[in-house]
């Protein structure tokens, strides 16, 4: 045992994260450098010129749902993250239900990104003349995010607030290059959304969502922060907020410097490739794409992280097996989950490959499925807010309409993945992405039908969950509120 190590009352290394280390978190799962690196010809491709309007009512939106997190995060902190939050206003079986949402949400973005990783390293190694197979590459992203989880989450966190940042800070400078190249144009196309439809920038809202997702993944660092009633909400806050700007800045540039050429964003698969040699600074864009390898594997180890920690405290609930919720007796570490973790993040994307998937299509099917796991649960932190804030004698009209528009935001990224039969506004997706919906609630029957059978197993369960979670809550009481 490390005596000199200051412990929490769950076997976590105490108030060892830094604020800088804590937004890192989050900003690691949102992954900011792979949206306008990969994905953002998507989202042009729904939107057009109206691209940057689609970032900007998913930023609006999900900081409706940030407000709605931090009424929690500023009274409490755990491990569980919102689990805890949602099962101390909603009850068990809905607390359970969000573990289960965000377990499926983090380990399916840490496996799409997994595959993206294995992908855009087989495609840089194979430009250097090294030929490798994805199971390779898959194992390697999976054993050193595992490694770094394992060891100590400063070293983590350290890591992914390198990574990030490096590759952040690069796409910037080019974002800055690429308008300089243009002269700083003001493109009136843009502005004036030329050629755009609502159904469009509304289509375009759906992949803006995946593109936020895990914002609110600091939340369970609530043992190890520093100050966690103070920078963890803030790091909530801020990581959405700088991640929408920087989303909407991209976007306007991505789609000015596309303007004029022969090539179409919608088409491109490394537009930021495209636009560095069109600025002259092709070198940029190498370094660019080492950069987003780089984010594609902060972003496994940022996913490891939370997923395991959920783990860890289902099992401290009496939810999942007793060696789940261990930490590892030098580094403090929840090592059980975060191999369990690791273990399912690797062995997913190598069946789908073992079946004949290529990464990127296994990348679509994964990242569309996360996005469920995340919904959910912005929808059950926004309807639990008011419920905490009414039994603690604070409710606000002001919360309740924070809770309405939490809500109202998330369900539009909602029916534009399930679809409303026969409508052309929001049509019912192809096939497997139909089957999706059904998948998802097999999969929260099953996680909740394990809890009913649990129940019957154990009688004092849900008091035990209860007295636990509310033994966290009264550990943070602050008669300020």
């Amino acid at each position: 045992m490390t005596a000199d190590i200051p412990m929490s009352a769950h076997g976590l290394k105490r108030d060892c994260l830094s604020y800088g280390e804590v937004i890192a978190q989050s900003i690691a799962v949102i992954a900011p450098t792979t949206t306008p690196a990969a994905n953002l010809g998507l989202i042009f491709a729904l939107s057009g010129n109206g691209t940057w309007l689609s970032f900007l009512i998913g930023l609006v939106g999900l900081v409706f749902v940030s407000i709605n997190i931090n009424q929690f995060a500023r009274r409490s902190a755990s491990p569980g993250s919102l689990y805890t939050y949602i099962a101390k206003s909603l009850g068990a079986t809905a607390g359970v239900m969000c573990a289960w949402g965000l377990i499926l949400a983090y380990l399916f973005t840490g496996m799409a990104v997994l595959c993206g990783f294995a992908n855009f390293g087989q495609e840089i190694l194979s430009h250097l003349g090294i030929h490798t197979h994805i199971l390779t590459l898959l194992a390697i992203g999976a054993g050193i995010s595992c490694y770094a989880a394992y060891k100590d989450i400063q070293l983590s966190a350290k890591a992914m607030l390198w990574l990030e940042g490096v590759s952040i800070g690069l796409i910037a400078l080019l974002g800055v290059i690429i308008w300089a190249h243009k002269g700083f144009a003001i493109d009136f196309s843009q502005l004036t959304l030329q050629n755009t439809t609502p159904g469009g920038v509304a289509m375009g809202v759906v992949m803006v969502v995946f593109g936020f997702s895990g914002f609110e993944s600091a939340t369970s660092l609530g043992d190890e922060a520093r100050k966690p009633l103070k920078n963890i909400p803030k790091a909530v806050m801020q990581s959405t907020i700088q991640a929408g700007i920087f989303f909407i800045f991209m976007a306007y540039i991505e789609v000015l410097g596309f303007s004029g050429t022969s090539v179409s964003l919608a088409e491109s698969e490394a537009p930021l490739t495209f636009l560095a040699d069109q600025a002259g600074v092709g070198f940029l864009g190498a370094l660019i794409s080492l950069g987003v390898l780089l984010s594609f594997f902060a972003c496994i180890l940022a996913c490891i992280n939370p997923a395991a920690r959920v783990f860890f405290m289902m099992a401290r609930h009496g939810l999942l097996p007793d060696s789940l919720g261990t930490t590892h007796d030098t580094n403090l570490t929840p090592h059980t989950a975060i191999a369990l973790s690791s273990i399912v993040t690797f062995t997913v994307p190598a069946v789908m490959n073992s079946c004949g998937l290529q990464p990127f299509e296994s990348m679509g099917y994964l990242g569309t499925l996360c996005t469920y796991g995340f919904l959910l649960v912005y929808i059950l932190v926004s309807l639990a807010a008011p419920v905490y804030l009414y039994r603690l004698g604070k409710l606000r009209p002001m919360d309740i309409v924070f809770s309405m528009l939490g809500v109202g935001f998330m369900m539009i990224p909602i029916v534009g993945m399930v679809g409303i039969p026969g409508s052309e506004l929001f049509p019912v997706p192809e096939a497997p992405y139909n089957l999706f919906p059904y998948l998802f609630l097999l999969y929260l029957m099953l996680g909740c039908g394990w809890f009913m059978v649990q129940r019957i197993r154990s009688p004092k369960l849900v008091r035990r969950m209860q007295r636990e979670i509310e033994a966290i809550h009264l550990s943070f009481s602050n008669p300020k509120g």
